[in-house]
């Protein structure tokens, strides 16, 4: 007779599921086993749950597919909760299997118990305790299509001994995505090609719900004369082979595209969740395209809400719209990113020898060298502004993150979960000190797997993202140093091929020599502390932030921070 776990192994091998992450316990081992004598499904050991996490996170995002992880009971399954949110935040599919306590002692106190269907309900869509063998596999079922329909991460809460016990009934099911054709209504679309028509300067701003429509959005750019401004994630989908691309905006944005947005009359808005308000153009016209009617004028009131999916929307519009539009505002968006993306390129320059690199230009060198399908996985942070600047994407490029949720200590992770899924594709993740640092023991992860990830370290001994808020907000910069070792003695102690990089010279072949290994190297860089990431607008109270910061720091005796600050950024500010 088969057991519940055994049960949810084979429903997992019919689901073409080819790996689950995760750390065993205890409560977990009757999961684990059942995998073991399955002998199909791989279990991806990894050192910290949280990672596990990520790690389904990524793959997931890159196939769109199901991904599995698995945590034992209490602490076990509590340490993948920031990965799961990470996932759910990014809309990805993830069925999270967390063991629990036995069964007669929930309510008792019991060693390492928790209340997993509370703890994990606020990052998934669907959380469910099991109680007993008879609700499976029909709660299995229900989980995975509410993560595959809803793309989002699923719970099931199950005892140990649900895991040991004989399956009531032993039904396989393959779960498929289902494919529906989301449109406005006749009317609805009709409304919204009049105020497109009428416009005299449109501006298209693009998020991750263009996937798969590039090629329509592009035509549609071109219809209506309208620069393409694309948020972060967007960026993958949408700004290759698009004559319209202006850049981005926002935080980590630059100026052509936060101008792009300021000077239209009309803001179209596909697939986004851009979420900083402060971004968006009071006097213009807000139309929004989403597949989630509740996403509408969430970020920004709407003149036009719009429920349906891109690249079917766009098809629909695209006969409703007159041709012969003036180009002259897409003309001079072209021109401003342009000149704006000269003075970006012109950033990243090489230092003097014996100095502390720019990013820009690690960022920028690895872009050049990196392939054409590589799968760029920035760390939140200072890493993330110049992967989303100096990072070129092609058809094949994929750039994914924690966009969404935002957390450190998500590129090692993440990559190990695109490394898997795609073992013979160049996987880089760029990584910084601190996020590295945090989840430090998944560099064991990636050698035990075997894993040809590669790791680009933007060593600036600090938290470095951190400290130029405190700088804009007018604070003095405390607790952000980081006394870093050798990453790349540490590499080489792990079991990865190490690089260490202190001069501009020296950073090309290094980059090389590790993207040519064929195992997982890492490339350790010092870069400048003190760069700066200036956003697109600086509005009056960061100047006031600033202001208060340079006095404070004066006057608490750190004057050689300011001037070792202007001396890195000479070259941004003339």
């Amino acid at each position: 007779m088969t057991t519940v776990a055994e049960n949810i192994v084979a429903s997992l091998r019919r689901h073409n599921i080819e790996r689950v992450y995760g750390l065993p316990g205890d409560s977990l081992n009757g999961f684990t086993d059942a995998i073991r004598r399955d002998g199909v499904i791989r279990w991806q050991h990894v050192r910290h749950e949280e990672g596990a996490a990520f790690a389904a996170a990524a793959e997931a995002e890159l196939t769109g597919e199901l991904t599995v992880c698995a945590g034992s009971c209490g602490p076990g399954n509590l340490h993948l909760i920031n990965g799961l949110y990470d996932a759910n935040r990014s809309r990805v599919p993830v069925l999270a299997i967390a063991a629990h306590i036995p069964t007669a002692e929930i309510g008792t106190n019991y060693f390492q118990e928790t209340h997993p269907q509370e703890l994990f309900r606020e990052c998934s869509v669907y959380v469910e305790y099991v109680a007993d063998p008879v609700q499976m596999p029909r709660l299995l079922e229900i989980a995975m299509r509410e993560a595959i329909e809803k793309r989002g991460v699923a719970v099931l809460v199950i005892p140990g001994d649900v895991l040991l016990a004989k399956a009531k009934n032993e039904r396989v099911v393959a779960i498929e995505r289902a494919t529906p054709r989301i449109l406005p209504s006749e009317e609805e679309l009709r409304r919204t090609a009049e105020v497109l028509n009428a416009a005299q300067k449109v501006t298209i701003l693009a998020g991750a719900g263009v996937a798969g429509a590039h090629d329509e959005v592009v035509e549609l750019a071109e219809r209506l004369r309208a620069p393409v401004v694309h948020a972060l994630r967007g960026k993958e989908h949408i700004e290759w082979e698009n004559p319209y691309d202006v850049g981005m905006t926002g935080l980590l944005g630059f100026s052509s595209g936060y101008r792009a947005m300021e000077d239209a009359d009309v803001v179209l808005m596909l697939g986004t969740d851009f979420p900083y308000p402060q971004f968006y153009p009071q006097h213009a016209t807000h139309i929004q395209v989403d597949i989630r009617g509740a996403q509408l004028g969430r970020r920004h009131p709407v003149d036009i809400g719009l429920v349906g999916t891109v690249r079917d929307t766009v098809q629909a519009l695209l006969p409703l719209l007159d041709e012969g539009k003036s180009s002259r505002h897409a003309d001079e968006a072209r021109e401003h990113y342009r000149k704006t993306r000269a003075k970006l390129d012109d950033l990243a320059v090489p230092t003097g020898r014996g100095k502390p690199l720019h990013p820009q230009f690690v960022a920028r060198t690895l872009d050049r060298l990196a392939d054409d399908d590589a799968v760029f996985i920035p760390d939140v942070g200072s890493p993330v502004v110049w992967a989303a600047r100096y990072l070129t994407m092609t058809r094949d490029r994929r750039l994914i993150g924690s966009f969404s949720h935002g957390t450190m200590a998500n590129a090692v992770s993440h990559a190990i979960g695109a490394q898997s899924a795609f073992p013979d594709r160049q996987v880089i993740a760029l990584a910084g000190d601190g996020g590295l640092a945090m989840l430090l023991g998944e560099l064991i992860t990636i050698v035990q797997n075997e894993l040809p990830v590669k790791v680009v370290v933007f060593d600036n001994s600090s938290l470095n993202f951190v400290e130029l808020e405190m700088k804009a907000a007018g604070f003095v910069t405390f607790g952000t140093d980081l006394k870093n070792p050798d990453f790349a003695a540490v590499a080489e102690a792990i079991g990865l091929k190490g690089f260490r990089v202190d001069d501009a010279d020296d950073l090309e072949g290094a980059l090389s020599a590790a993207l040519a290994h064929e195992g997982p190297a890492l490339v350790s860089v010092k870069t400048a502390r003190q760069e700066l990431s200036m956003p697109p607008s600086v509005t009056l109270e960061q100047a006031k932030g600033f202001t208060l910061y340079a006095i404070r720091t004066v006057l608490s005796g750190r004057g050689d921070e300011l001037i070792d600050l202007a001396a890195t950024n000479f070259r941004q500010l003339f």
